[in-house]
């Protein structure tokens, strides 16, 4: 609550400095020499006036959504990882066109959470705007002249550095077989500076194909974490029985892939992806490792008033704009049209590793409540429960609006991990059940309050929040 308190008196302290002098006549023209990013700083002023200016129990809603969706400053809130309690704190978003060839925005964020965990980024978007387009709406190509300009897909270049320190990740062991009574704790600081580039391939337009290259530096330190109802992870764990607990090396990751999302008709869209991973152990290649990842997404959409809960990737992660042509660069607006749909997905994960090396623990993919990314997988379980260097996901959701803001959700998950490649099947999965209510916004389910029962280790209610602003893309993984 402090920092979300400091983000509003840091709004209101910059409202002399958002724009023009205070005693320009209002509506005045602006200079021709004024910047983009003074522009803006002027346009979040004139919107803050308006909407909070003369507060209001009618303005509140208008006041609530400007504080934290506008631009280029706005309060950032959202869940860091489970158990690391919720974060809030400022977002800096700016766009900046410098020619008919390129799109570029900034995206800038700082966060802290109750129990001193903290995340920290800059991530800057190259979007190529040039005569090559392809749409992601249809399964085959439209006529240039029915091409919708917001929702072309183009190429584009992510760079990025980011920061994150947890304080409290649950241990439990390696395997399908760790023991629930083995839990321990620890903490962890990773940098991942890197870049991303997405290339759509025009030639395969009714697939929606792209190429994807990626390039980042890893950089982990571990700590004990004490205070915690469970012993902090050296007084169970070794590094036999936990890889990587006391060397934490630098690594360059490599990564090449593809991604097909095709869409049929107004209501059925896919999202499949395939992607093959290098992690390079710098000064004992006993830790270098490959991965390979097959991702297959199917949504449909229940409504022809439903949008995607896809990311936009062209946008940061705290940017929500629908259209970047758009000077306001409004985001999605608040709806009381019916919308809904229904996901599956299926996700595999493999890890190869040469005779003598091992897989890093703090790089291995997990089951059970959230992950390092936040994101949920056989919620009926512990946080970080399943750890593997292998897993088998298979997800099933239904997600629909209620009234205004409120929706339903229900979900089945069922997976595994593995410590080989060969045990990854469809047998002996666990499975998880939920059901409960979002808050939804801008046409996106924001906040979860979920009940969740199956398996064999009891239930729980779980409350998240996404990570990523009104379907803003996702940040850099962490493992």
């Amino acid at each position: 609550m402090r920092t979300i308190v400091f983000g509003c008196l840091l709004l209101l302290a910059a409202r002399p400095a958002l724009g023009q002098d205070e005693t320009a006549p209002q509506g005045e023209t602006k200079p021709e020499e004024e910047s983009k990013l003074k522009a803006d700083f002027r346009g979040e002023k004139e919107r803050f006036d308006k909407s909070c200016g003369n507060f209001t129990a009618s303005s509140f809603m208008s006041c609530a959504e400007l504080l934290f969706t506008d631009h280029p400053l706005h309060i950032a809130v959202g869940s860091i990882a489970p158990e690391n309690g919720f974060g809030a704190g400022v977002a800096l978003v700016a766009h900046y066109t410098p020619n008919d060839a390129w799109r570029l925005s900034w995206d800038t964020d700082a966060i802290g959470s109750n129990n001193g965990s903290w995340r920290a980024g800059v991530y800057m978007k190259a979007v190529y705007t040039g005569p090559k387009q392809i749409t992601e709406e249809k399964g085959r190509p439209k006529k240039p002249a029915e091409q919708n300009p917001a929702i072309l897909k183009r190429p584009f270049i992510n760079f990025y550095t980011q920061a994150m320190s947890l304080n409290k990740i649950d241990y439990f062991g390696l395997g399908p077989g760790s023991l629930e009574s083995n839990r321990t704790f620890f903490g962890m600081r990773e940098i991942t500076p890197g870049v991303t580039g997405i290339l759509p391939v025009p030639q395969f337009k009714w697939l929606n194909l792209s190429l994807i290259g990626e390039l980042n530096g890893r950089v982990v330190d571990l700590r004990g974490s004490s205070g915690q109802p469970s012993p902090s992870i050296e007084k169970i764990f070794t590094e036999a029985t936990a890889p990587g607990l006391t060397t934490q090396l630098g690594f360059a990751q490599f990564g090449q892939g593809i991604e097909l999302q095709p869409s049929y008709g107004d209501r059925i869209k896919l999202n499949y992806l395939a992607n093959f991973q290098q992690f390079v152990a710098a000064g004992d290649s006993r830790f270098s490792f490959r991965r390979f990842t097959v991702d297959l997404g199917h949504e449909y959409l229940l409504h022809k008033t439903t949008r995607s809960l896809a990311p936009r990737t062209q946008n940061g992660p705290d940017d929500c704009s629908e259209d970047a042509q758009d000077p306001k660069h409004a985001c999605p607006g608040i709806t009381r049209a019916l919308e809904g749909s229904i996901s599956l997905r299926l996700l595999i994960s493999e890890s190869i590793a040469p005779a003598g090396h091992v897989v890093p623990f703090y790089f291995q993919p997990t089951l059970g409540g959230g992950d390092l990314n936040g994101n949920t997988s056989l919620a009926s379980y512990q946080d970080y429960r399943f750890r593997a260097p292998n897993l088998l996901l298979l997800r099933g959701t239904f997600e629909h609006s209620i009234y205004g803001p409120l929706g339903f959700s229900f979900g089945v998950d069922e997976g595994k991990v593995a410590l080989t490649r060969d045990e990854i099947d469809f047998t002996h999965l666990a499975h998880s059940y939920s059901a409960g209510l979002t808050l939804r916004a801008g046409g996106f389910p924001m906040i979860f309050v979920l009940f969740v029962w199956g398996g064999h280790e009891g239930t729980h209610t779980i409350a998240l929040m996404n990570t990523s602003l009104l379907g803003g893309s996702a940040r850099p993984s962490l493992f």
